[in-house]
């Protein structure tokens, strides 16, 4: 079988990284190899590929067959156009130097649009990263605008039950209000009872001395009459 341009894996599983080898096609992928020409990294955007040219090119004039992805690293990275302008100059197509000029053409057109796309996915990257950031800003401002809902309506429990406390204090305070106005209002009426007995009294006293004074002349004229009595038994 023929010499293979092909991948060797290494790397962790999820993130591989590749080897481009020369090997002998009866080999195994991974086993031993004839000449190391680069390495791909499919991990990076854009992939990253480091690959030498000259010695990619030499293999292809020297018939070595290329995987599929190894052919199209290298078309990648002009190696196939390059052989294609060099078969051209051997047919007397073009010369050496046009096919030059083109393959220079060729590779700053290239360089364009890598770097052009390069470009587009970086600025992809950080609208992806604005879109994130503004999505997770209005999260944040719609749990803070809850939170902060939530919030008030906790403090409107508090002042309705603090008035609610202060109604039923003000209730206590008018009953116990009412309740003295009450005694005050009972102790008030007792008073000229009191007052109404006394005056009685007073009245009274002047006829309980009238009286007084009445008895007692009859209580002097009497004396002398016993007195009498008194004498006349003597003799």
């Amino acid at each position: 079988m023929p010499v293979r341009m092909r991948l060797q894996r290494f790397g962790k599983k999820g993130a591989p990284f590749y080897h481009i080898v020369i090997a002998d096609g009866r080999a195994p992928r991974d086993g031993k190899f004839i000449e190391k020409i680069g390495t791909y990294d499919p991990t990076r955007v854009p992939a990253e590929i480091n690959l030498n040219f000259d010695a990619a090119l030499q293999w292809l004039h020297n018939g070595a067959q290329p995987t599929d992805t190894v052919r199209a690293i290298l078309s990648y990275k002009g190696v196939m156009y390059k052989k294609h302008l060099e078969g051209g100059v051997k047919k007397g197509a073009f010369t050496e130097e046009e096919a030059e000029k083109r393959f220079q053409a060729w590779m700053k057109d290239k360089e364009a649009r890598i770097e052009a796309k390069s470009k587009g996915i970086q600025d992809k990257k950080v609208e992806d990263k604005e879109a994130r950031m503004e999505a997770e800003t209005k999260v944040k401002e719609a749990r803070a605008a809850e939170l902060a809902k939530k919030k008030a309506a906790e403090v409107e429990a508090q002042v309705a039950a603090a008035k609610e406390a202060a109604g039923e204090t003000e209730e206590v305070e008018e009953a116990a209000a009412e309740a003295v106005a009450e005694e005050v209002a009972e102790e008030t009426t007792e008073a000229p009872k009191v007052e109404e007995t006394a005056p009685e009294a007073e009245e009274e006293a002047p006829k309980v001395e009238a009286a007084a004074e009445e008895a007692a002349p009859e209580a002097k004229e009497e004396a002398p009459a016993e007195e009498e009595t008194k004498s006349e038994e003597k003799e």
